[in-house]
């Protein structure tokens, strides 16, 4: 008999998916029933006091944006939303004397926003936002990182009144293009199937003053973060995502196999197949699976040919991947793709 593991899930507050089931609501989208397929129910959806499992809100992110054709849904929602619903994440930052200061504890309290994503701050010649998913799975992720990096930008040009370029944007997920507006927005190339999620600033941006600062208030706040963090500490028990993960990072290079992903992650064979076998899985199914869905994402895009596709994928020959496909599905991966252009 399964344990029953949902209480050691990750947890979000949900406030990406409120503001996706308001927007998919206004448009005449079945909410209901994404909701239900994401695994989430009404009260989830619309009560601010309930927080949600992470891997559920990416699931219905990836849902309304499809429902609704808006493949940047998470850029649009973060453009839109009141910066102050973060809550007293939003005023520890706008409290800080500077924008140092200000990502640091964004670093250390993002867990209240998020407890799947792990946020790093390092500074030396330059300043680096770095996001890492834990216990859930980045590649499934599109929509919830892009809201994440666009409400960063949005905040440090807020807190600062200034309009803060990057030096730099990179995302593990792979785009072809961007709207001229987003590209306006960001204000510097951004750089998709990188093999982290990092938004670096020049260090002169981040030495400057945060024109709210209240340096008494936010020692006040502080303690409340602290407080807040100290009764949240879990972690998810599936070893999975971290599993796919690691594989992600390492799919286009060939070089997705058990010894590389045990170094990586720090464990033996055996520990890696023991904790897998525990959720019913072998590790040849978790890149398999990871490959299919990735598979169908890929062949959206009509500006990727069959060749990078397989590349992508770790396939040597275009012939490896269209034998998987018809696998899968049944059927060639050039059917798929004409079905999905027709709708």
């Amino acid at each position: 008999m399964a344990r029953a593991r949902s209480s050691t899930f990750p947890t979000a507050g949900g406030g990406i998916t409120r503001l996706a089931y308001q927007r998919a609501k206004k448009a005449g989208v079945d909410v209901n029933r994404l909701l239900r397929r994401a695994r989430l129910t009404v009260q989830q959806a619309t009560d601010e006091s309930i927080r949600i499992p992470v891997k559920s809100q990416v699931a219905f992110l990836n849902l309304v944006a499809e429902a609704l054709r808006d493949e940047f849904l998470g850029m649009r929602l973060a453009q839109q939303v009141d910066l102050r619903t973060l809550g007293l994440l939003y005023y520890v930052l706008a409290s800080s004397e500077t924008l140092s200061d200000a990502l640091g504890r964004a670093a250390r309290y993002s867990s209240l926003s998020n407890e799947g994503v792990r946020i790093t701050y390092r500074q030396h010649r330059n300043a680096s936002i770095a996001f890492q998913y834990s216990g859930v799975s980045r590649l499934s992720d599109l929509h919830q990182i892009e809201f994440f990096v666009t409400i960063l930008l949005r905040m440090s040009r807020q807190l600062t009144a200034r309009r803060l370029m990057p030096d730099s944007i990179r995302l593990m997920h792979r785009r072809v293009r961007l709207p001229d507006d987003m590209k306006s927005f960001f204000g510097c190339a951004v750089k998709f199937g990188s093999d982290a999620d990092e938004v670096v600033y020049a260090k002169k941006s981040v030495d400057m003053a945060i024109v709210s600062a209240d340096p008494f208030l936010n020692t006040l706040l502080k303690k409340y973060c602290e407080d807040a963090i100290s009764h949240r500490r879990a972690r998810s028990s599936d070893w999975r995502p971290d599993v796919e993960n690691a594989i992600a990072q390492l799919l286009p290079h060939g070089q997705a196999s058990v010894p590389e992903i045990c170094r990586r992650l720090g464990v033996s064979r055996r520990t890696m197949a023991r904790r897998l076998a525990a959720e019913r899985l072998t590790f040849s199914k978790v890149l398999d699976d990871l490959r299919h869905d990735l598979a169908r994402r890929y062949l959206r895009e009509s500006q990727l040919s069959m060749s990078e596709i397989a590349w992508l994928l770790g396939y040597r020959q275009t012939s490896s991947f269209n034998h998987a496909f018809r696998r899968w599905t049944g059927k060639a991966p050039r059917r798929l793709r004409a079905g999905s252009r027709d709708r």
